[in-house]
């Protein structure tokens, strides 16, 4: 069992569970469990936070953007971490050189960023993917959109923002609430679907967990393989998208060989007709804390 891997699923299924209930599902004593999270969140390999989710945010325009570039990279990604719209920005090695997600209020407004993309110095040209149906992420959750949040709810998402597993009696204390109080607020929050708290781990060449882009195109139909996907442990993101590929997929995995015995499975799956794939040489931005209070009022 990788001890680390384990843990790092565990708080991306639940960034808020206990280290009583992560020391039982892992068999693991609670001191070493308490122990390498410390280590963990210390040295920057994990972090726990909260998102919004995009719905709830009026960002309904989902959407993976390619990018090549014609020279130096780093101007045009350090540009692309500068706007709000990004809540990721990767160099890859592959047919392109960045790929970004965006998201937005509507169509309109990302063909304007799109155009602001094409039209930076150094970009050669882009291709975008539009997410039809996120079918797995850990930060999107599943807002049906009949709640109301208020100032205290709005202070307390910018806190598990911050720190999501920051104390019930830290939360209230900053809030002026009593620790039942502000769980029964945090727990409305995750209920309905307008947070979700989760693990983000550093990925790429220089960290411990190997990160690979897959676009599938499919043949006939394609639920198998949707669903495949999402039951893949080694499958932390999938979508169905409209665009050059039918869906796309991050694999996460601690080897090239391990990641290499994933896309032959992917080969394999049926219903997969062709598969274009990129490696996430570098993470450079994973940020999905979002500013509430202009929007909410």
């Amino acid at each position: 069992m990788d001890f680390e891997a384990d843990l790092v699923r565990a708080l991306q299924e639940d960034g808020r569970a206990s280290i009583h209930s992560l020391a039982l599902r892992l068999g693991q004593s609670r001191a070493a469990v308490s122990t390498r999270l410390r280590a963990m969140l210390a040295d920057g390999t994990v972090r726990v936070v909260a998102a919004v989710d995009p719905a709830f945010l009026g960002q309904h325009v989902l959407a993976h953007v390619s990018v090549r570039a014609d020279g130096s990279v780093q101007p045009i990604a350090e540009h692309l971490r500068g706007l709000p719209e990004t809540v990721l920005v990767s160099a890859v090695g592959g047919s392109h050189d960045l790929v970004t997600e965006v998201r937005v209020g509507s169509m309109a407004t990302l063909h304007e960023l799109l155009a602001r993309i094409r039209g930076l110095s150094g970009v050669v040209d882009i291709s975008t993917l539009i997410y039809s149906t996120v079918v797995k992420g850990f930060f999107v959750s599943d807002y049906q959109g009949d709640l109301v949040i208020d100032d205290i709810d709005m202070s307390l998402i910018e806190m598990l923002q911050r720190d999501g597993r920051m104390s019930y009696r830290a939360l209230g204390e900053a809030v002026r609430l009593s620790p039942s109080a502000v769980t029964t607020r945090v727990q409305r929050l995750i209920a309905g679907g307008v947070i979700k708290i989760s693990a983000v781990e550093a990925r790429g060449l220089a960290h411990r967990q190997l990160s690979m882009g897959v676009g599938l195109n499919l043949s006939g139909e394609d639920d198998a393989v949707i669903d495949a996907l999402r039951e893949w442990r080694g499958v932390d993101f999938a979508a169905r998208t409209l665009g050059r590929f039918d869906a796309v997929a991050t694999l996460v995995e601690p080897t090239a060989g391990a990641l290499y015995a994933s896309l032959e499975r992917l080969r394999t799956l049926p219903g997969v007709a062709r598969m274009e794939s990129w490696l996430h040489l570098a993470v450079l931005k994973e940020d999905y804390a979002r500013t509430l209070r202009p929007a909410a009022r």
